[in-house]
């Protein structure tokens, strides 16, 4: 496993302690602040109505009051005039989706927010929400209005008309003189006439934009305090509501001056006083009256239901999660609330969903299996390719330890390693195996121990496991004594001085161990004849180690008169006894024992290995020996990319090339004498003779893969990857159908649904659209200058969507059974690059992801609109679902995800189960939808780098997933499991098999 690809974020880290950081405390303390506005603004649009009735009847109330009773009307003039308020002025007001940030409102907004302990948080949302006039794309949240909690009891705004009378300015007990009752009301069912005038034209924001008044005035704390303390005066509040918003006041005129906190340094340049200013030309009069009294009178509702703001303030600070945290917040009938990172994301809960919280998640009736594992690890490695006298090849890549049977072409696999395999070796008895594996760390960023694993490859039963927790980073190579029949194991890990290391394999016990060297160490083998005696070699040496009574002594090969190569591949033992080595210089080096020199060293001097012959073999390195029955020896090169067959004294007798596409020679393992298989530089395995030639029997990718498609009727799929290949795999024959090369290399690609030709986005902002049966590019685009990211075809083939890191998707029209484009339009609106996208059914709408956790929606039909109220959405249905981020699979984020812990999704199409791909190397399968956080999943193992990718066929028989550096893809055959609804499916029990073990459900 690549650690560096598989560390988790500091931030992300840190963030599951009790004090979140700075910048996430930043985003509450925001969106609680906008939270707060809307509530101020919906209070001086109440404020307004109450002033507007008050200029009409202040006469009247003053000639009845001074008729009546002198006292009452200094009471009067006292309530409206102490704090600024005349008759003779008016507020100003503006729109309410300003975005002018006021020194006042916002000051009294973020005091009301900071409880007793300085803690910030923002309300959450447990009611159904009006739609609001804006959109907060960077959070994918809309402003959520203040009062909608399940956590406070609400008093319901009657509705009746409701009064303020002219007793309520008179002494207790004085009488009314007959004639001069005046009220201020309110008329039942605004609210209704005002939706309505919404729906006819207006819009939210349009309903947002209508009020206005005609003198601008300087808005100061103190008369939103007036005005609030008034509203708490009518009669028509209840007890429950005066004490709840009393405290809400003195929470406000208690914090006003002594407000502190992050934000406060992006207030300082708004010192001065700020206006309200009219933002739209006025109308009708008499139609600005009556919109200005509707929206008086639901805000009045408004601030009814509203409970304690500090009592909310505590309750987000209870609940908002850690900032790495992955939280649902549930939203009654509406949307419920995740957090990613500390930002707040807001999915709506679709229609059909009566009661969400008794939705029960359990894991999938159905499982997987590992079917088949394409590739093979010979980039890197050596040695790693023997073959069984089962009629088995025996090699491996990514955890998996794959038995080919190369007359059969069947396959098992040995899933026992928890991360990638480095190293393998074969026993003496041609039956058990030693396999290594490398270190890594888990999804928490802890190191996992690296281990060699002893198995039977007959049954595949591990048999001991060897060092764990005694090597560093991870076993670089392995051994089998010979002389003594396999009852020793030597190991080299893969630490700064590469330590070497014997081993008891039946106890699994320690037997010696010795630094080696700082150099790398390619290779370890025993002397077939001796088990005292140990070879290693690597760069700038090769070692002869004698192992007595526990301890090593070790002697270096003296190279004398010839040229020191800078690299010693390989070696291999001669039936004489010699040491056959080949180097980096194309050189096969026989080294033998020579008596001592005693007239330089004097007595006492011992015997050395020196170097007997040099045999020149290849141009460039010489990678592998392997020696056949009877003495002959076989030699692979790098550069030259020849096999030679050598007589028992060195003498040439057969060659061949393998093909430039294939690499160079990596390894060889003898079949027969005659057959022989190869493994390559560029992972190939192949098989042949010296005679017929080679054909290959095991292909894969060269360098990590991103791009996966699976036809639409086929049992075929598409890759690519960074090594420039584009491949097309049959999921039945389990081999490759072809594979080109391309200049740029490709990072996606999409099927028509016609199945005809295929569409690959390239890393520069190019694509191109291959035909299936000529392999020929029928059409060509670009589109920006960066990488592209997905590239999506409409459910009936007429559009292609093109997402790409430059924040665009590209909308094209698609004539011509998929062979000629014409630019359609172009999605406008995110602030992130494109991850991810689909199609709705009808092929009008797109749902798309981007980088910064954005969920957007689009009307394409339209031209490519973004639907700014995403409210309408909830219940669309999707062709496909590949968008991480949405309300049905909630589910799939664990907790403490940061964000990009989820690399790919693919939704099965009988819409029963979805795959996930994460970056702990695992692949998950959810029931499909799982809109609940902490969803019960199944977990497969197999993949030593963070999975890329996974995608169905398109009959759901096989999911295939898609390792990154590891460059391995694994087919999963899907076993079905009982009939019914998903979320009624009880998990049932598959047959465990060697090949893909029962997996750990989550």
């Amino acid at each position: 496993m690549d650690s560096s690809t598989n560390s988790l974020d500091d931030a992300s880290a840190d963030g599951s302690t009790d004090f979140p950081d700075r910048a996430s405390m930043m985003e509450v303390r925001l969106q609680a602040q906008e939270d707060e506005i809307t509530l101020l603004k919906s209070s001086l649009a109440d404020a307004l109505r109450r002033i507007r009735l008050h200029d009409q009847l202040l006469p009247l109330l003053k000639q009845q009051l001074i008729a009546v009773n002198p006292g009452a009307a200094r009471v009067l003039n006292h309530v409206c005039c102490s704090d600024g308020c005349t008759g003779s002025k008016r507020l100003s007001s503006s729109s309410a989706v300003d975005g002018i940030r006021h020194p006042a409102t916002s000051q009294l907004s973020d005091s009301i927010v900071t409880n007793a302990n300085g803690h910030i948080g923002s309300p959450v949302s447990m009611m159904p929400r009006p739609r609001s006039a804006t959109l907060d794309r960077s959070t994918q949240t809309e402003p959520i209005l203040p009062g909608q909690d399940t956590g406070q009891d609400r008093v319901p705004l009657p509705r009746r008309v409701q009064s303020l009378q002219l007793e309520d300015a008179l002494p207790p007990g004085q009488p009314l003189v007959e004639g001069t009752r005046a009220k201020l009301h309110r008329t039942p069912g605004l609210e209704e006439e005002d939706e309505e005038e919404d729906e006819e034209g207006g819009g939210a924001q349009e309903k947002e934009l209508s009020w206005t008044s005609s003198v601008e005035e300087p808005i100061q704390p103190t008369t939103i305090r007036c005005l609030q303390r008034e509203d708490f005066r009518d009669r028509s509040c209840s007890p429950e509501e005066l004490g709840s918003a009393s405290a809400s006041v003195r929470t406000s005129d208690s914090n006003l001056s002594s407000r502190s906190g992050p934000l406060s340094a992006i207030q300082e340049g708004e010192k001065k006083p700020l206006v309200r200013r009219n933002s739209e030309k006025l109308g009708n009069p008499e139609r600005q009256r009556k919109r200005l009294d509707k929206k008086a009178a639901s805000s009045a509702n408004l601030l009814t239901r509203s409970p304690s703001l500090e009592n909310r303030a505590k309750e987000l600070v209870t609940g908002a999660g850690s900032p790495g945290s992955r939280r649902g917040t549930y939203s009654q009938e509406q949307s419920i609330k995740m957090f990613i990172r500390g930002r707040p994301i807001t999915m709506y809960i679709p229609s059909n969903i009566q009661n969400y919280e008794d939705l029960k998640m359990e894991p999938p009736s159905e499982r997987l299996e590992l079917d088949w594992v394409y590739g093979y690890r010979g980039r890197d490695c050596r040695a790693n390719l023997y073959f069984l006298p089962t009629g088995e090849a025996v090699f491996f890549i990514a955890c998996v330890v794959v038995l080919y049977h190369i007359n059969n072409r069947t396959q098992r696999h040995y899933r026992k390693h928890t991360d990638c395999v480095r190293c393998l070796t074969l026993h003496p008895d041609k039956v058990r195996v030693a396999s290594g594996q490398t270190s890594g760390v888990d999804k928490d960023g802890k190191p996992l121990h690296p281990c060699v694993h002893i198995w039977d490859s007959t049954t595949l039963v591990t048999l001991q496991q060897i060092g764990l927790g005694s090597f560093q980073r991870g076993v670089g190579a392995v051994a089998f004594s010979f002389a003594d029949s396999g009852a020793f194991l030597c190991v080299i890990d893969d630490s700064n001085e590469h330590m070497l290391s014997v081993w008891d394999c039946n106890k699994g016990s320690k037997h010696a161990e010795v630094k080696n060297t700082n150099e790398a160490v390619f290779a370890v083998e025993f002397n077939p004849s001796d088990s005292t005696n140990i070879i290693t070699c690597g760069k700038s040496h090769v070692y002869f180690w004698t192992l007595t009574a526990g301890q090593f002594t070790k002697k270096q090969g003296i190279f004398g008169k010839y040229k020191k190569p800078k690299f010693i591949q390989c070696f291999v033992f001669s039936l004489t006894g010699d040491v056959l080595t080949g180097d980096s210089e194309g050189n096969i080096l026989t080294w033998g024992k020579s008596a001592a020199d005693v007239k330089t060293l004097g007595k006492g001097a011992k015997e050395t290995l020196q170097i007997m012959r040099q045999t020149r073999a290849h141009e460039g390195s010489v990678f592998t020996l392997c020696t056949l029955q009877g003495g002959a020896l076989l030699s692979g090169g790098g550069k030259d990319r020849k096999i030679i067959r050598w007589s028992a004294d060195l003498a040439p007798e057969r060659e061949c090339e393998i093909p430039e596409n294939y690499g160079a020679v990596r390894t060889i393992a003898d079949v027969d004498g005659e057959e022989l298989l190869v493994g390559t530089t560029r992972n190939a395995i192949l098989r042949g003779t010296f005679s017929d030639g080679f054909v290959a029997i095991v292909q894969g990718h060269v360098d990590e893969m991103w791009g996966l498609a699976t036809h639409p009727s086929q049992n075929i799929f598409l890759t690519c990857g960074h090594d420039r290949q584009v491949c097309l795999w049959n999921t039945e024959e389990h081999k490759l159908d072809w594979c080109i090369t391309l200049e740029e290399y490709g990072l996606c690609a999409g099927f028509c649904p016609n199945g005809s030709v295929v569409s690959v986005g390239l890393s520069t902002g190019r694509w191109m659209v291959l035909d299936l049966l000529t392999r020929e590019v029928v059409s060509e685009s670009i589109d920006g200058n960066e990488q592209l990211s997905v590239m999506r075809y409409s459910p009936d083939g007429s559009f292609l969507a093109v997402g790409s890191h430059d924040n665009f998707i590209y909308i094209y029209n698609v004539t011509e059974s998929g062979r000629r484009y014409t630019r359609f339009g172009k999605c406008n609106g995110h602030s992130s690059f494109i991850t991810h996208l689909d199609w709705a059914k009808d092929g009008k709408y797109i749902m798309s992801n981007s980088g910064d956790y954005e969920i957007l929606y689009w009307d394409i039909a339209a031209g490519c609109k973004l639907l700014r109220n995403r409210f309408e959405s909830k219940d669309r249905e999707w062709a496909s679902y590949t968008c991480v981020l949405g309300f049905h699979v909630i589910g799939v984020w664990l907790e403490g995800s940061d964000g990009t812990d989820i690399n790919a999704l693919c939704r099965s199409h009988s819409e029963r189960m979805v795959a996930v791909a994460d970056d702990f190397c695992k692949v998950h399968l959810f029931q499909y939808p799982c809109p609940k956080p902490k969803a019960p999943s199944h977990k497969y193992e197999g993949h030593g780098s963070h999975v890329t990718n996974v995608c169905f066929t398109h009959s759901d028989s096989h999911l295939l997933s898609m390792g990154g550096k590891d460059t391995c893809i694994l087919q999963w055959r899907v076993i079905q499991g009982g009939a019914g609804d998903s979320r009624e499916r009880l998990a049932s029990a598959s047959s465990a098999s060697t090949s893909s073990p029962e997996p750990a459900t989550s």
